[in-house]
């Protein structure tokens, strides 16, 4: 009998193969002008990894800060004797980043200084970070979170990850599907799964812990659940008809999935510690793309009860259902952000499909992006970006943008479709 599914955890994958690239596309109109001068190294050999463009990399992307070209900079400061603000003031630089890598036994120390150039201060005095050379890029997007958020007020998510499936149709041969982890900036991409049968609806654990996806391995879908450290994988619902969408609640100890067991699509919640199933909507309409709500006592979802696919909530405790989307042809595939305040969808209007973002105090919706046959919203845990599927050039790609449809970039792969993106939580 020809295997279907072959795990391969945690094993990285050639760059060519997987690796996403980052195309930033817009930003805001007026971005802090910062420098980050690569820092100070004194060894041997060249380090592993380049920290401060990393750095640099990722508070570009971000859309909310213009770093300085290397080219352009007048002086490389590690230390602050040699930080003369005047020089930095001419080139228009509001904010400075220095710092020094040393190395001892295999172990690199990195510390680091921020400073405001127009205040002529120093922010962030002496942050220290170490670890070993696979952990230097980790310890960039540690660095690129502290400054994001003194500047911002808003807490980095350089640090987090993106699950994402991969497509491939192979000529002359069966198609394959890659449930792949790759760093927010889509670096360090590695397969957890292959398959020559559709993966779909990835999701986090909000530990960060384990994962939860659709699989059709078994002819049939089913929802399966992995442990990322040992690779454990269990099967979760094996019920005739749909089983699909897993989503984790906030508190880890639930998760709501659509089944068709009792005859039509419900959303249902399993105990995943008794593992009893609970059945939340009763109707005779598609209710489907369940997602919990930010305080854990309602579930949103996508349903057709009205007549064309709108966004409804059920409150747990009660039962009771209200419908939250009324603007368009068609919103599905809803999801609340972490503070409650944001509900972003799919959202269709003059028969183009656009992720569009609803305040839920004033009912005001904004459509974020002006692509074609984009789906699949997953926010970041800061709340200042999503990802989302969309085509480029014939291709499924990720892309991102802001809640404020200000900054916009893409993530295109070298190789294959990529789709069903989700954002990690903090770890």
């Amino acid at each position: 009998m020809r295997k279907l599914v072959s795990l391969l955890l945690f094993c990285f994958v050639s760059a060519a193969q997987a690796q996403l690239t980052i195309e930033i596309t817009q930003g805001v109109d007026n971005p802090t002008r910062i420098a980050v001068v690569p820092m100070g190294w004194s060894g041997s050999q060249p380090l592993p990894e380049d920290v401060s463009r990393i750095i640099s990399s990722n508070l570009e992307r971000s859309g909310q800060f213009d770093p300085v070209p290397r080219t352009s900079m007048l002086s490389f400061p590690s230390s602050e004797a040699d930080v003369f603000y005047r020089d930095w003031r001419v080139m228009g630089t509001e904010f400075l980043l220095i710092g020094d890598i040393k190395e001892e036994a295999g172990r690199y120390y990195v510390t680091y200084h921020l400073y405001d150039i127009l205040a002529q201060r120093k922010v962030v005095s002496a942050g220290k970070v170490d670890g070993g050379a696979a952990q230097l890029r980790d310890i960039a997007h540690h660095i690129s979170d502290k400054v994001y958020e003194k500047i911002t007020g808003i807490r980095g998510a350089f640090a987090t990850q993106v699950l994402y499936v991969e497509a491939f149709q192979n000529t002359g041969s069966e198609d394959k599907f890659r449930l792949m982890l790759a760093d927010a900036d889509g670096a360090r991409p590695r397969q957890l799964l292959e398959s020559d049968q559709p993966l779909l609806s990835p999701t986090w654990s909000p530990d960060g812990r384990k994962v939860a996806y659709v699989s059709f391995e078994t002819t049939r879908p089913a929802i399966f659940m992995q442990d990322l450290a040992t690779g454990q994988r269990e099967q979760l619902t094996n019920f005739t008809g749909l089983n699909g969408a897993p989503s984790f609640s906030p508190d880890g100890t639930k998760m709501a999935m659509v089944l068709s067991k009792d005859g039509n699509p419900e959303v249902y919640t399993l105990d995943l510690n008794s593992r009893r199933f609970t059945r939340i909507t009763n109707h005779y309409a598609i209710d489907t793309e369940p997602s919990w709500t930010s305080d854990g006592k309602g579930v949103v979802f996508t349903s057709n009860r009205g007549g064309k696919p709108q966004i409804y909530k059920v409150t747990l405790a009660s039962g009771r259902v209200e419908r939250l989307t009324f603007d368009g042809e068609y919103n599905a595939r809803g999801r609340v952000s972490r503070d409650g305040k944001t509900l972003v969808m799919v959202h269709q209007r003059g028969g183009v499909f656009h992720i569009a973002a609803q305040d839920l105090t004033t009912g005001t919706l904004r459509i974020l992006t002006e692509t074609n046959l984009d789906e699949s919203p997953t926010i970041a845990p800061n709340g200042a970006m999503l990802l989302y599927a969309t085509r480029f050039g014939g291709k499924g790609i990720l892309a991102a943008v802001s809640l404020d449809a200000g900054t916009k970039y893409r993530l295109p792969s070298k190789q294959g479709d990529v789709r069903e993106p989700a954002w990690s939580p903090f770890f």
